[in-house]
Formats: structure tokens, C-alpha cells, sequence
């Protein structure tokens, strides 16, 4: 059967696992009375739940007798880890672009790394039946962006289409039928080259591993796409390292292909195709799985460095292991080595006293669904504030910049550009209409002032706002970026909150908990109104006389407490406080409970 290789990929959000759904439906891969979830391949909890793409996955499809093996990329850069490694598994690209945003920042991230192995992209506009949708605007752009990324003359010669995922179609015309995706079938079997690795299927066996998952019966499993030669259950087959070190030896169990949405045993892989292999016990991503007889590995593709780290913690607060059953540093640790070992984009370092660890990675959102997953596990953690990771360069302190790209109502575009530049060191690069009341400001802010930035831009544009933001290289340090300005309300007892109490300290300020909810020495309950920290008793209750008296007995009624995600409270707190993580909520706290210590630390600091 003919083969092709494809990726979809695009920016958050502009609906690449809409159209997979409807590319699997409209070629046959379910029948008529099957019942399938929306977005069935966003099988993640988080994914479902945030409505963004995290791990890569493959399916296949078959049309006209030919086998389109797909994989659903993520859109985001906090994991472009996953993009990196599953663009080598691919002949070409399928480049959605929503027409009315036109190309946004994870556009440029994803569509850069593919030009760059030299994959030929087919341009999909999507959502073209929107009411703001100007698709010739998009186009453009992207013919833009593909010569501002160094495109060569046969990329910039891409054919393109316009679409509606959710609607089910695909035509070369504006104006077209608007009846199935057919045209983007053929269109990629036209255009997307066979896999040139079937001209070396009499050469032995090789195959660079790009995922890394567990099933609960057959173990560890390795997916990748065949370079050379092929593969049968029962073969005897090497792992080589990177660096060409012999990792194990191991027989072939099992070999599961794409069909559908479902993984199928077969007895064979071919050169070019994208299987899943059983059977290894260490053998990793980027390992190259080999004939025996081969001692060179393939080319791994180098994965960007991270830019930020935090440090994950055991849970020492007094209220420790009441919610969650993995609490010990031991347990952790295994968990964030098991995640680094299948994510390539994650480092994970041990600290001097062994009870934290530093994870560094790519972004706030990749350590916060790396969180989120711990804590459904049944995790307890103390979680630091993020830090921007920083390098040397001809002895010069460099640290990270991102672009970021802001879509916002034309009456807040001032604050905006007031906040990215001003306090937060950023540099404006672009300003211009975006139509519709709109303005687009484009400016490079170093990665330090974007920690925390996010929830301060929803309140200045009152939710109106839209940010997207991207690692956009390294630049000399900016200098000192000013923290949060306010203090925190910290309680001084062990307990359980009143609300007569909570109901008096609401002049002081924000509270984060409310009435019979339970309290310990160094927890942060609120935000002060000034910027020092205030150590109050959330416990006080009201004295009780025998007097009946005019003003007495004014009737406690407590303003609803501000609840932070997981991300809002990494973002806010400060370097001399933690996030304490468990799987059913998350406190903030001071890192040193005791007010002694905490003085002590603060004058050695």
C-alpha cells in the first residue's frame, strides 16, 4: 500500500485536533453507530479539560489505497520538546492558520522547526465561514512568514486551501462545494512525497525512538519511524545512545501500528512506516533501535535548552499527608525521573539536602501541567517561584527573551504597552490595527518580567485581552525587574479559620480562605493592602458578654475569598514562599514557618 507521513500543526486553539476528528470520520476509521468522544485525540484529562493539544499522538487513515499516517502535534512551546522530535517522523506538513488571527507565535515556533528539516507545507485555512475571518489577510502573512523564516523557493511555492474543521470541509476555491474534506486527501497525496526511507528497505533494520510510553500488559514502548530495512516479532535488535554507546539487547515482542484511532498488532514493519515496538527495558527517546550488526547511530535532532526552573519540594507544612499518599522525597523523585525520561525538554537536578529538586524546563505551563498530573497521582509537593535560567556568553550575563504578541481593545493598549515596557524591561517592536476596535502590539519582554504578568494583564484589559507569547533568543541581563508590591497576610496560629475574625481583617486587605477552613503558623491567608507582610489570628473569635448593647451584634458577612489556579499561585508568589500542592488544594505558605527564622533568614539576606 502507498504511504505518506504527515504532521498537523498550528498555533493553540486554531483547531488542528478538530480537523484530525473529521479527517478520521470522513475516511472510514469509525463505524456509523460508533460513539466517539469530541477531539478523540485529546485522550488527556488536561487536554479535555483546557482544550489544548499536550502529547503528540499518531493515527492513520486510508484513502484510495493509500495510508496517511497522522500525527497531532501540540501547539504550544512549553512543549516544544514533543514537536521536535515527532517532525522527524514526517514527510511533510499540514499548516493550519485560523483566518481570521492569521499566524500567531506557536505558529512561528512550529512552522520554523519544520522548514528547517526541509518538510514541504500544505497551508490550511481554517475557520473561513467565521464572521471576521479575512482569509487573503492570512494568506499573505503567511507567505510572509515563510520568507521571513528562510523558506526555500519550493516551500514558498506551498498550495493551500480553505477550510471549516468543524463543519467537515476542504476547497481550493472560496467559493467551493464546502462539502468533505476530499480535497485536502488528495492534496496530500499529491503533494506530500513517499517516504524516501522505502528505497533502503533491503538495508538492516534502524529506527530512532521519538516517544516513550508504558502500557499496563506489554511494558515499556518505544514509536518511531523506520529508516532502514525491516522489522519482525521475535528479531534479536540493539539500542545505540546518542553518542553510539551499546544500551541492551533485546528480542521484539510486539509491533503495533496505526490503524484508526487504535494501536494493531502486526508481524512486520516496513521501511517508512510509524510503529510502536515492545520488548526493551532501558532504551529511551532519541536511542536508536538497530540490526545487531550496526554499531553508527541516527542523528538525533537537539533539543532548545530550557529557560526556566522551580524547585519541587517535600510537603513539610503541619498539615502534610492528610490529602495525599506519595509525600516522601524518595517517591518524587522516581516521578520526576520517569517524566524526564520520557520528556526530553524537561532536566531535573538534585539538591544539596536531597529532600527538593530543581526541575528546568520550557515554560509556566509545561510546570504546571507536569504539577497538575502529580497532584492527581496523589502527590503532595512544595513548589518554588519559577526562575529564569541565565548563561554566560564572552563573560556576559545573558538571559531569555520571548515575543510576545498581544491582541487587545484599542482603549487598553496603553496600559499595556505601559506595563511590557516600563517596569517589566520590555522593548516595543510593533503596534498596528487589528481591526474591529483592536490593536496588535508585538514587543520582546525578558522572560523575568512575563513571571505572574498574565493575571495583572487579564485585570488591565478586563478579560478582553489576548497574550501569546514565544522564546524569541538571549539577550545581555536587563537589570533588576521589580516584584510584587504588596505584602501578604501571614496567620500566627495552628487552627481552624472564624469568621468574625476573617470578617475584621478584610480592611486589611484580600483574603484567599474563608470561614471554617484550616489554618497553621506561616501560612499565607491573604494579600495585605501595603507592602509589608502582617502577621494576623484568623482565629479570634468574638468575646461573649452577658450586655446586649446597640452595635454589637452586627450581623458577619465575609466577601467571597480569591481562589488561585495551580499557575496564578506559582506566578505569585514570592523567592521566601512556596505553593504547598496537594491533590486537593493548594495553600500558599512562607518557606520558613517560624517568625524567628523567617526574621533571622531576612537579615542574613
Amino acid at each position: 500500500m502507498d504511504l505518506r507521513n504527515i504532521a498537523i500543526i498550528a498555533h493553540v486553539d486554531h483547531g488542528k485536533t478538530t480537523l484530525v476528528d473529521e479527517l478520521l470520520k470522513q475516511s472510514g476509521a469509525f463505524r456509523e453507530n460508533q460513539q466517539v468522544s469530541e477531539r478523540a485525540m485529546d485522550s488527556n484529562d488536561i487536554e479535555r479539560e483546557r482544550g489544548i493539544t499536550i502529547l503528540a499522538k499518531c493515527t492513520s487513515v486510508e484513502h484510495g489505497g493509500t495510508r496517511i499516517n497522522i500525527v497531532d502535534t501540540p501547539g504550544h512551546a512549553d512543549f516544544g520538546g514533543e514537536v521536535e522530535r515527532i517532525l522527524n517522523m514526517v514527510d511533510g506538513v499540514v499548516l493550519l492558520v485560523d483566518a481570521a488571527e492569521g499566524p500567531m507565535p506557536q505558529t512561528k515556533f512550529v512552522t520554523s522547526k519544520a522548514l528547517a528539516l526541509g518538510l514541504r507545507p500544505i497551508v490550511v485555512l481554517n475557520k473561513v465561514d467565521k464572521p471576521d475571518a479575512e482569509p487573503d489577510r492570512a494568506l499573505n502573512e503567511v507567505f510572509d512568514l515563510f520568507a521571513n523564516l528562510g523558506a526555500d523557493d519550493e516551500q514558498l511555492d506551498f498550495p493551500h486551501l480553505y477550510a471549516s474543521g468543524r463543519a467537515g470541509w476542504a476547497d481550493a476555491d472560496l467559493d467551493g462545494p464546502r462539502k468533505d474534506l476530499s480535497a485536502l486527501f488528495d492534496l496530500i497525496v499529491k503533494h506530500v512525497p513517499a517516504p524516501r526511507q522505502i528505497a533502503d528497505a533491503e538495508k538492516p533494520f534502524r529506527m530512532l525512538a521519538t516517544t516513550l510510553s508504558a502500557d499496563p500488559f506489554i511494558g515499556r514502548i518505544l514509536t518511531g519511524r523506520v529508516e532502514s530495512g525491516t522489522l519482525k516479532v521475535g528479531d534479536q535488535v540493539k539500542a545505540l545512545s546518542r553518542k553510539g554507546e551499546r544500551i541492551e539487547q533485546f528480542r521484539v515482542t510486539k509491533i503495533l501500528a496505526f490503524r484508526g484511532l487504535a494501536q494493531t498488532p502486526i508481524d512486520a514493519a516496513q521501511a517508512g512506516d510509524i510503529v510502536t515496538v515492545a520488548g526493551m527495558t532501558k532504551a529511551t527517546v532519541a536511542d536508536t533501535l538497530c540490526d545487531p550488526a550496526i554499531d553508527v547511530p541516527l542523528p538525533a535532532q537537539p533539543i532548545d535548552p530550557p529557560t526556566i526552573s522551580v524547585t519541587f519540594g517535600i510537603n513539610d507544612s503541619p498539615l502534610a499527608g492528610k490529602d495525599g499518599n506519595k509525600v516522601q522525597s524518595r517517591v518524587i523523585r522516581e516521578r520526576l525521573m520517569k517524566e524526564a525520561e520520557s520528556n526530553v525538554a524537561i532536566k531535573i537536578e538534585d539538591t544539596p539536602g536531597g529532600e527538593a529538586f530543581i526541575v528546568s524546563g520550557r515554560g509556566e505551563l509545561q510546570m504546571g501541567v507536569l504539577i497538575e498530573n502529580m497532584r492527581r497521582e496523589g502527590f503532595e509537593l512544595s513548589i518554588s517561584r519559577p526562575r529564569v535560567i541565565f548563561r554566560e556568553e564572552s563573560g556576559v550575563r545573558m538571559e531569555p527573551i520571548e515575543e510576545v504578541i498581544v491582541d487587545v481593545d484599542d482603549e487598553y493598549s496603553g496600559v499595556v504597552i505601559e506595563k511590557l515596557t516600563g517596569q517589566r524591561k520590555g522593548d516595543l517592536v510593533e503596534m498596528k490595527p487589528a481591526g474591529v476596535g483592536k490593536t496588535r502590539i508585538v514587543a520582546h519582554v525578558p522572560s523575568r518580567g512575563l513571571i505572574g504578568y498574565h493575571g495583572q494583564f487579564l485585570t488591565d484589559t478586563r478579560g478582553t485581552g489576548v497574550l501569546n507569547r514565544i522564546f524569541h533568543g538571549w539577550a545581555p541581563h536587563k537589570g533588576a525587574i521589580e516584584g510584587r508590591r504588596v505584602g501578604v497576610l501571614i496567620s500566627m496560629e495552628n487552627g481552624v479559620s472564624v469568621a468574625y475574625a476573617l470578617w475584621n481583617l478584610e480592611e486589611r486587605g484580600k483574603l484567599f480562605i474563608g470561614a471554617q477552613e484550616q489554618v497553621y503558623e506561616g501560612m499565607i491567608i491573604g494579600e495585605h493592602s501595603r507592602d509589608n507582610d502582617l502577621e494576623v489570628n484568623p482565629l479570634k473569635g468574638k468575646k461573649l458578654t452577658n450586655i446586649r448593647a446597640s452595635g454589637t451584634d452586627e450581623a458577619v458577612r465575609l466577601t467571597p475569598p480569591v481562589r488561585m489556579s495551580l499557575e496564578e499561585a506559582i506566578a505569585y508568589v514570592e523567592d521566601d514562599e512556596l505553593v504547598e500542592v496537594t491533590p486537593k488544594i493548594v495553600r500558599l505558605r512562607k518557606r520558613f514557618l517560624d517568625p524567628h527564622e523567617r526574621k533571622r533568614q531576612a537579615k542574613a539576606g
